[in-house]
């Protein structure tokens, strides 16, 4: 091969991953200023203007306290994506036409996000179906996208190429934010209400998911397979995966880790705001604040532990990220009510551990893939990333269901990380990579 045609091939791949951050770039701003910061207090507050006088909605007869509606929502959107990921993942791997399903995961999701501005009055059925929908849309799309990671960059490369798409989307959160952030505290000079001001922000979300899509639809391509088997359905197609990670049980064993610890860091990204407004009486300003303080510190702790995991290798730089989650969510306890710097100082914490501890987890399980089955071994750890996480916001739910505190429910996250280290501490991800076929980085 000549000189000239690998430096073609070279500049054509940057050119492709670039155009694959910006799907980071384009859904994120849905997961922070839409499920992050906006969406539970609102629709919290939506279910408590149509609740009973003892403080329930009833969706389907069920009897629900209004203040557990938006978790078990969260909940509800995980069962859907736990019955559409697998048949995603199955027919990209198939197919080799991933484009296509990543262009229809996304516009249903950016379509039922932007229908949130109609999330008013006492609707909270409609918000909890676009929730459902939305939050289901983003799971099932992160599984195609994040499939393209194996073929994109070879492996000394992932963690980098990882880590700045976890860097874009972060870098498109606080972008957004500050337009939110504007758009509320100066809601009156806009001369709209704080409920309005609160719709534009969510729909606008979905408005900027769907734009920006564009670009990893123009610059992405899909591969030829040669994986011709006939794709089964839903729970089959997972029942499918799992028998085939039984002869790749290190594989099993970190989806497993990554299972735990994720579920907490998945649900205190959904409850935080829920937390901090219902249970420490802190305003919608200085929530936006504090979430856009975690998006700009996420940016650099993402490519700061990039870099740590280029001398110490990711599986130790996870572990460690996973103390430091373990000591943020404990003061977080104990955080004093209506004492708005403290829990500023925890989303710092939170903000330089968050970027980088999801980023490492992804360019890591990339080297326990087998060729040819990305897209659905990515459909079993995207189960494991936003779509199986769903004990966490139920257990949330329920705590404060049972107990009406949101302080107690907060505390019950720490075993997710305790269990979560100690169950990646005990695999050996060297050779994990080696019985997937895979070459070993040098740092791992």
């Amino acid at each position: 091969m000549s000189t000239d045609t690998v430096r073609a091939d070279a500049h054509d791949l940057r050119r492709e991953q670039r155009g694959w951050y910006f799907y980071d770039w384009a859904c994120s701003v849905y997961s922070t200023s839409v499920l992050t910061v906006f969406l539970g207090p609102y629709l919290t507050a939506v279910a408590k203007s149509a609740a009973d006088a003892d403080g329930f909605v009833r969706p389907l007869g069920i009897p629900v306290r209004a203040g557990s509606f938006f978790a078990y929502c969260v909940s509800a959107s995980v069962i859907v994506s736990i019955v559409v990921m697998p048949l995603v993942g199955a027919a990209a791997d198939r197919t080799g036409r991933k484009k296509p399903l990543l262009a229809v995961c996304a516009y249903v999701g950016a379509a039922a996000t932007t229908g949130l501005f109609f999330l008013s009055g006492d609707r909270y059925l409609l918000g909890g179906v676009l929730l459902i929908v939305a939050n289901a849309s983003v799971a099932v799309s992160m599984v195609v996208y994040n499939s393209y990671l194996p073929q994109i960059a070879g492996p000394e490369d992932r963690d980098r190429v990882s880590s700045r798409g976890w860097a874009f989307g972060y870098a498109a959160g606080s972008s957004m934010l500050i337009v939110n952030l504007v758009l509320f505290t100066a809601h009156d000079s806009f001369g709209v209400s704080e409920s309005t001001a609160v719709r534009v922000c969510l729909a606008s979300a979905g408005l900027w998911w769907g734009a920006f899509t564009l670009v990893p639809l123009k610059r992405l391509r899909d591969r030829r397979t040669t994986n011709t088997a006939p794709a089964v359905h839903g729970w089959r197609q997972l029942a499918a995966t799992v028998r085939d990670m039984r002869g790749k049980p290190l594989t099993l064993s970190f989806l497993l880790a990554y299972l735990v610890y994720n579920d907490g860091i998945q649900t205190v990204i959904s409850q935080a705001s829920v937390y901090g407004s219902e249970e420490l009486g802190l305003s919608q300003s200085t929530l936006i604040t504090a979430v856009l303080m975690v998006q700009v510190l996420a940016v650099a702790g993402a490519l700061g532990m990039g870099r740590l995991a280029r001398t110490y290798g990711a599986k130790h730089t996870i572990l460690g990220s996973l103390v430091a989650w373990t000591v943020t969510l404990a003061a977080g306890y104990f955080l004093p009510a209506g004492r708005p710097v403290w829990f500023f100082v925890l989303a710092a914490g939170i903000g330089l551990v968050l970027g980088g501890s999801q980023a490492l987890s992804r360019s890591l399980f990339s080297h326990l893939v087998p060729p040819g089955k990305e897209a659905e071994y990515f459909s079993a750890y995207e189960m494991s990333d936003r779509g199986m996480s769903w004990l966490g916001p139920l257990l949330f739910g329920i705590t404060y269901q049972l107990t009406g505190s949101y302080r107690d429910a907060i505390i019950s996250l720490v075993a997710f990380f305790v269990i979560g280290f100690a169950l990646l501490a005990r695999v050996p991800v060297g050779r994990a990579i080696r019985d997937a076929g895979n070459p070993v980085p040098e740092r791992i």
